[in-house]
């Protein structure tokens, strides 16, 4: 065994090295991720199926293709706030749980209304899935390699977005029945739910929430032994044993963490908007291109390989290289880069009748937006808040930006039909560059320790100061 190294909770956490817990926590929190990118951008294909099977309006269409996005938007700032009060590990394994449960049943639904009852409730669990589990890996993570974990994590989703479109092509070709094949595809989603839902129990509790929210040194010394394989010791004396909680009030009324959730939430709404909005609606935009002959399956066999070498690369080299140019900064070229390729798609005559040069600008802002603001604001808004208000800033950014790509899953096909795919994309370059700004607002977080981030001794010490000198009313409790 190593030689082991005493020293504060803080300190050790990072510049702990990276071990094969960190890998198996990559693991376990981006099988959520896997889950939640099949679930998300597979309706897209499925709607397709079932619109002339159940004669759906396209009122009924966009509910279908948005509600899991509306459940998410809840479940983000629910399951965000509850994880900061009883901590991560109580809800990591519950999301998991509702995205198995909602999934099989989705697959099974009679008809269009309980379906989106079914895609709402599993929306619940997807966006629970996103505070948690990006901030436990924050929190597991050194300063200098947490956004390559932290991307890691995320990066799982471009994997659950190619296995859907693989899935959804192998089972369209085997000449099975329309009717059995959405069903298929939609109930599929429950299995990367339930590989994780048993590991998940088996995580141990982030080491800085029991030190810091709950005050457990002692449980926080184990839990970070279990990832240092003992080479790494606390000193109990140098490690704080009170609890440092913010209340909601104290948080959101705190000038500094209120711009920078602006910053988080703002730059994720915008994103997710422009994002969700073409990637959901994507089959359709490239059967558009191809022409009135093109059939779903040439329609994702395309989306398959735009996605495949152009979004795939971006999301593991946004996570390989974001600590050296820095997490806001990779957002800063992303932004610009993804709104430029949607502005050129929208204003040269033509282009959405070219299927070639269509597909490359199309391809090159699916790189660009993993290569930025897609891993990015993910990673930011795990980063720059106190850990006791850590789940919470995220969830509320997580929960906006899935407000967003509600409005824009739901929008896209209705603006496309007004102004066409160019003016659509068009709008979204207006978005992007909203986002860009928005930018601005948030701290350079990367090779900072968490704590630094939010100077969050500081911010606790200021408030807690300020409930001293408060007047307490009769019969009040502490």
């Amino acid at each position: 065994m190593a030689d082991q190294t005493t020293t504060t909770l803080t300190a050790a956490l990072d510049e702990a090295p990276i071990s094969r817990f960190h890998l198996k926590a990559i693991v376990t929190s981006g099988m959520g991720f896997f889950t939640d990118a099949y679930d998300l951008f597979i309706i897209g294909t499925v709607t397709a199926l079932i619109t002339s099977q159940w004669n759906l309006s396209t009122t009924e269409t966009g509910l279908v293709n948005s509600m899991t996005l509306l459940g998410a938007f809840i479940g983000a700032i629910v399951y965000g706030r509850v994880a900061d009060r009883v901590g991560r590990k109580k809800i990591y394994g519950l999301e998991a749980l509702i995205m198995l449960v909602f999934s099989l049943a989705s697959g099974f639904a009679p008809n269009v209304v309980w379906l989106i009852v079914f895609r709402f409730c599993l929306g619940l669990g997807i966006g629970g899935d996103y505070p948690v589990s990006a901030v436990l890996m924050s929190e597991y993570s050194n300063r200098k390699n947490r956004g390559k974990l932290v991307g890691l994590v995320f990066s799982m989703q471009a994997l659950g977005t190619v296995v859907g479109y693989v899935v959804a092509l192998t089972l369209l070709s085997s000449g099975m029945s329309s009717g059995y094949v959405w069903r298929i595809i939609l109930a599929l989603g429950a299995i990367p739910s339930a590989m994780v839902l048993y590991s998940r129990r088996r995580m141990p509790e982030s080491p800085r929430f029991l030190a810091r929210v709950q005050g457990k040194t002692e449980e926080a010394a184990k839990s970070l032994a279990t990832y240092s394989d003992g080479t790494v010791a606390i000193n109990p004396q140098a490690t704080t044993g009170e609890r440092q909680r913010l209340t909601f009030r104290e948080f959101i009324s705190n000038r500094r963490f209120l711009i920078s959730l602006i910053g988080t939430a703002g730059t994720w709404f915008v994103f997710d908007y422009a994002y969700y909005g073409n990637s959901v609606s994507a089959p359709l935009i490239v059967k558009g291109v191809l022409g009135a002959g093109a059939t779903i399956e040439q329609s994702l066999a395309f989306n398959l390989m735009v996605f495949a070498l152009a979004a795939v690369p971006g999301y593991f080299l946004a996570a390989n290289f974001m600590d050296r140019i820095g997490h806001r900064k990779l957002q800063l070229i992303g932004f610009p880069l993804m709104g430029l390729m949607f502005l050129l798609i929208g204003v040269i005559p033509g282009i959405t009748a070219a299927v070639a040069p269509f597909l490359v600008l199309f391809g090159i802002s699916y790189f660009f937006a993993e290569f930025g603001p897609n891993t990015t604001t993910f990673v930011l808004a795990a980063e720059c808040y106190p850990t006791s208000a850590r789940t919470t800033g995220h969830g509320i950014s997580a929960g906006v930006a899935k407000l967003g790509a509600f409005i824009g899953v739901y929008l896209f096909p209705h603006i496309s039909a007004a102004f066409g795919i160019g003016g659509a994309l068009e709008f979204s370059a207006g978005m992007a560059l909203l986002g860009t700004l928005l930018t601005l607002l948030i701290p350079e977080t990367a090779q900072r320790g968490l704590e630094e981030i939010s100077d969050e001794d500081r911010v606790v010490a200021e408030a807690e100061r300020i409930v001293s000198r408060m007047p307490v009313s009769p019969g009040a409790t502490t």
